[in-house]
């Protein structure tokens, strides 16, 4: 099959989205490696997470060609797009981030669409009404013109049946995995290279995800203020959210239990990750989860919310708490951290469910869905 990508992400985005565009195509041009597929992205930007892009011999990648779509790039991908495509006979296209180009439902194509989350609609405050006016706009239409939509988990395929009314037989759920990076063990001479050039406790906890209202950073830093003998890294960038964590830290004296890292090349997370005591993934809601997942590859312990996706990222053995109640939180670290039973079994019942998730698992179930379709 010939397949087609709306790879715009997975050129210049360097979180959730993108990580999934980037694992997607990565996954399925190495599982089914038959098949020949077209990235399609306004501007192609080399980084370290797509060098894998340019050692395919079967991942050929599009850009805008004429000189008013190189112009008017953000026109190309929503429109002139589709002639693209259609002539390069593409027998399916995948818009991997919510949307679809229009028109393409007039064409002989068939299309995917994956919706990741309609947070925007659970929690419009988080928003500006522009953003989400166009990210309903966007989704709504590509959920209705698409032959076919991948939720990412079933609390997202609930959502789109709910608010889009689009029923549920067009609706397939396939989840995500994590970068191959997270799946092995990194050596200990690796992980404590990292840990000094970071300048990490030997012990510490770990929170990763933007920093922004939603993830909910500041209710675990409320917790940790209770229990002086726990420090805090942090992985994620963030903007007015942050700002308003870091005056709560410096308004109770934890300048030197909690450390900021960002911009971080994907082994040393890993490494970061595996030294870890506990990651805590306090996030109010999502549409799956990826750092979850990513600890529980990497053999740390997982406190997450209750309710929503989490439970199908974290599966049965992870630890589930009011993310809003700083003393459930505080609690469940200490349960986890006085206990090395309890530790143990985290880990080991945590890294077997982890392998729901492999790279194989989540292939085979993508394409099944494309082969399905064809």
């Amino acid at each position: 099959m010939r397949l087609g990508f709306d790879a715009k992400r997975a050129f210049s985005n360097e979180t959730g989205l993108g990580n999934y565009s980037r694992d997607t195509i990565r996954i399925l041009s190495s599982f089914f490696s038959q098949n020949k597929y077209f990235l399609y992205t306004p501007k192609k930007i080399k980084s370290p997470r797509t060098f894998f892009i340019e050692e395919k011999e079967n991942i050929f990648v599009r850009t805008p060609e004429s000189l008013i779509n190189k112009t008017l790039r953000s026109y190309w991908r929503s429109f002139s797009i589709v002639k693209d495509i259609f002539t390069n006979n593409i027998d399916i296209f995948h818009g991997l981030s919510n949307e679809l180009p229009i028109g393409i439902e007039k064409t002989s194509i068939k299309s995917i669409v994956t919706i990741h989350d309609l947070i925007f609609i659970r929690y419009p405050s988080l928003f500006k009404s522009i953003d989400r006016r166009i990210y309903y706009k966007k989704s709504k239409s590509a959920c209705l013109r698409a032959n076919k939509i991948i939720a990412v988990s079933e609390q997202t395929k609930k959502d789109i049946i709910d608010y889009f009314n689009i029923s549920e037989k067009k609706i397939e759920v396939v989840y995500q995995g994590c970068n191959k990076i997270f799946q092995k063990q990194l050596t200990i001479e690796s992980k404590n290279f990292v840990n000094k050039k970071y300048f990490l406790p030997k012990s510490y906890l770990l929170y990763v995800g933007t920093i922004e209202e939603r993830k909910n950073l500041l209710t675990l830093l409320k917790a940790l203020r209770e229990i002086p003998d726990q420090k805090l890294v942090v992985i994620g960038n963030g903007k007015e959210y942050m700002i308003k964590c870091k005056k709560y830290i410096s308004e109770n004296n934890l300048e030197n239990r909690v450390i900021f890292i960002s911009n971080l090349l994907l082994e040393e997370m890993a490494a970061i990750y595996q030294s870890a005591e506990i990651m805590i993934y306090p996030s109010i809601f999502e549409g799956f989860g990826i750092p979850i997942l990513e600890a529980l590859f990497s053999k740390t312990p997982v406190i997450t919310s209750k309710g929503g996706c989490f439970s199908e990222a974290g599966g049965p053995h992870s630890m589930y708490v009011d993310p809003l109640n700083e003393k459930e939180i505080e609690n469940a670290i200490i349960k986890i951290s006085k206990s090395q039973l309890i530790k143990e079994k985290m880990i080991n019942e945590g890294f077997s469910y982890a392998q729901n998730f492999t790279d194989k698992n989540i292939a085979t179930n993508l394409f099944k869905v494309y082969k399905d379709l064809k």
